[in-house]
């Protein structure tokens, strides 16, 4: 006979014990998981699974989630159980962070448990473009919210710099933009960022992508037999396989910060026309969302800026605004206004300074609230 643990535990008018042994193994949600939510106030949590034997019959599923300070109700809900797999859906709230406790039972016997102490539902995003999108700020920076949280690829941790997955070793915006956004919308945020420092938009095009000069750093680009530049489309690649991990309408958006290493090259053969860029950067979010499979809105930035005296390229910001105008992406933030000791270096480089970060952030959250609230 298979001993039982105590204290039980209620449901209902029911009383369960738990049955030594067994393990529950949760694939999804894991800690500090942030589910994209569906409308202003609900969204999905998806429940995968897998038990350390074979689930026996007249099995059922059930959770309980709990806001922040209280204890919720244990709910069956509606699940698949086949074999050792276990999976379900289930819909919640919007807010701040959630404890889920998921158990399977039998009768009046629980064989099972786990538990994930944070998971939310709130908003996602994918961030992508060159180094100030990525970690190269002049100083770190820490969400100072609790709500902000990254994904490496295997587990979310709180989104302190530097941002796992992105290029550099430094700072970003994303702890101020994180911060700002939760405080706007009372959801956790969160984010995947693969910016790639010193890339040109043709460095993002998918692999075979032709065009006619090439960016000033050729390692992710090669010539072809005619004499023709392409993309070996090794940034590509990275942004679609991030953004097919958070699934289906998996997040809000992708928020792209790039243009500096088109715009003014000191080589004005490796300089990229606006129309050309226009062009590519249209590519790129068309062909990302045909290879994710759904319509992925894209925000896109105004940035061109390098130095004092070299501060924007009109051709290049009218490439961008093109975008917005023409509805194939949102209209983000003007960061070639960021000057003087917003950038590093006093003011000579074309990275961000720790007060520049902060500020680069909240421009993006203002951006982002303003296209949230024109959504229908």
């Amino acid at each position: 006979m298979r001993r039982l643990v105590t204290p039980l535990v209620f449901f209902g008018l029911c009383c369960f014990a738990f049955v030594q042994g067994a393990e529950l193994e949760l694939r999804s949600p894991i800690e500090y998981q942030v589910v994209q939510r569906q409308t202003k106030d609900r969204g999905t949590i998806r429940i995968a699974g897998r038990l350390s034997e074979d689930i026996p019959k007249n099995t059922f599923l059930e959770v309980k989630l709990s806001e922040e300070g209280q204890d919720g109700i244990w709910q069956r809900i509606e699940s698949v159980l086949e074999g050792r797999n276990v999976s379900a859906s289930v819909p919640s709230k919007s807010g701040g962070w959630k404890r889920l406790d998921v158990r399977i039972a039998n009768a009046n016997t629980a064989i099972a448990s786990a538990t994930v102490m944070h998971v939310g539902v709130g908003e996602v995003f994918v961030i992508a473009g060159q180094s100030n999108s990525a970690n190269y700020g002049e100083g770190k920076l820490e969400t100072q919210s609790g709500r902000v949280v990254a994904f490496d690829g295997s587990k979310w941790t709180i989104a302190n710099d530097p941002q796992p997955r992105a290029k550099g070793k430094s700072g970003s915006f994303v702890p101020a933009f994180g911060d700002a956004l939760a405080a706007k919308l009372d959801v956790p945020i969160g984010i995947v960022a693969c910016g790639v420092g010193g890339t040109s938009v043709r460095e993002w095009l998918p692999k075979g992508s032709l065009f006619p000069m090439p960016p000033t750093i050729e390692s992710r680009v090669e010539k072809d037999a005619s004499g023709q530049w392409m993309s070996k489309g090794e940034a590509y690649d990275t942004l679609i396989e991030q953004m097919k991990e958070l699934g289906l309408h998996g997040f809000r958006a992708v928020l792209w910060h790039q243009g500096e290493s088109d715009a003014n090259q000191k080589d004005p053969t490796r300089t990229l026309p606006g129309q050309l860029y226009r062009e590519y950067l249209e590519k790129i979010i068309r062909d990302s969302c045909r290879d994710i499979g759904w319509d992925a809105p894209w925000i896109v930035a105004q940035t061109s800026y390098h130095v004092p005296g070299d501060e924007s390229s009109p051709d290049i910001r009218a490439a961008q605004a093109s975008l917005w105008k023409d509805g194939i992406a949102g209209e983000g933030p003007d960061t070639d206004t960021l000057k003087g000791d917003m950038r590093e270096r006093n003011g000579q480089g074309v990275h961000f300074s720790v007060k520049g970060l902060k500020a680069h952030g909240e421009m993006w959250a203002e951006k982002v609230v303003t296209w949230l609230h024109g959504l229908p």
